[in-house]
């Protein structure tokens, strides 16, 4: 299984019952992730996923049951991926990679609260609501191909964008991390009949990398062309001075961390899913 790459450009397990963080034990802290992600409109990339994971969702139907896997299946895609819940997710793993440091938000909350931090927001959610249409992908990826020869400089930004916030490994390693919680889940719930042992999920996980890298970088290129052809030179720069700095270091690494509970979550429970279905127990 190949997971769409868990691309959040504002810089992809805890569950929701966890007492590890509580919010009304940490009041200042609960504030400043609720700021944070009011900030980065967090609610709005969530109701992107949930297109995305519905999308995914049906296809993995397909490939797994040979079909769109009836209502009980859409009712399970429905509860995974309900925007309510992965915000939840997402706050309460920030607030844990977070810790004590409630100061670590306050650069991207200054940048990102600025006007061109919101019009970068809005850019990133609308292009990534284009690509949910496989048409659009295809003249995103034909645009950008395209690009070297049209404008280097361009180029050599969205390159240099991708590095500075470690884009491709982040998110390598974030889909790596899905994938294992997906086989381990479906491994525990009988969907392989007998028990996976841990070595042999880990291999066959390991051995997605390559494809995996392959496909992050086949999406992320044409993604951050399109979502940031609006942009002057200048207003890029701007950006990528923000993800050069210590706090936007900081920053980025907290929101792939958080990010990476949410899809790890997401995968374990789809596992689940697949397993209970192809079994015929209830979901």
């Amino acid at each position: 299984m190949l997971l769409r790459p868990a691309l959040v450009c504002v810089l992809l397990c805890l569950p929701l019952g966890s007492g590890a963080v509580s919010w009304a034990e940490t009041p200042v802290q609960s504030a400043a992730v609720a700021d944070f992600s009011r900030t980065l409109r967090i609610d709005d990339i969530m109701a992107v996923m949930q297109a995305e994971g519905m999308n995914s969702g049906d296809e993995l139907a397909l490939d797994m049951f040979g079909d769109a896997g009836g209502a009980a299946w859409q009712a399970s895609l429905a509860r995974i991926y309900d925007p309510a819940a992965m915000r939840a997710r997402f706050d309460l793993a920030l607030a844990e990679a977070m810790g004590a440091d409630t100061e670590a938000l306050a650069a991207s909350l200054s940048f990102f609260g600025s006007d061109l931090g919101q019009r970068i927001l809005s850019l990133e959610i609308e292009a990534r609501r284009a690509l949910l249409d496989p048409a659009a992908e295809e003249v995103a990826a034909a645009d950008w191909a395209a690009l070297p020869d049209k404008d280097a400089r361009r180029v050599a930004q969205l390159e240099q964008f991708a590095q500075l916030n470690d884009l491709i490994e982040s998110n390598v390693m974030g889909a790596l991390n899905a994938n294992l919680a997906y086989y381990r889940a479906m491994s525990n719930a009988g969907g392989f009949g007998d028990r996976v042992p841990e070595d042999q999920m880990l291999a066959e996980v390991w051995a997605q990398e390559a494809d995996l890298r392959s496909e992050t970088v086949e999406w992320l290129f044409p993604y951050l062309a399109l979502a940031y052809s609006p942009l002057s030179t200048e207003d890029l720069q701007a950006y990528l001075d923000f993800s050069a700095s210590a706090g936007g270091r900081r920053a980025n690494a907290l929101i792939f961390a958080a990010f990476d509970a949410v899809f790890v979550e997401i995968s374990a429970e789809l596992g689940r899913a697949v397993a209970l279905q192809m079994t015929g127990q209830d979901i």
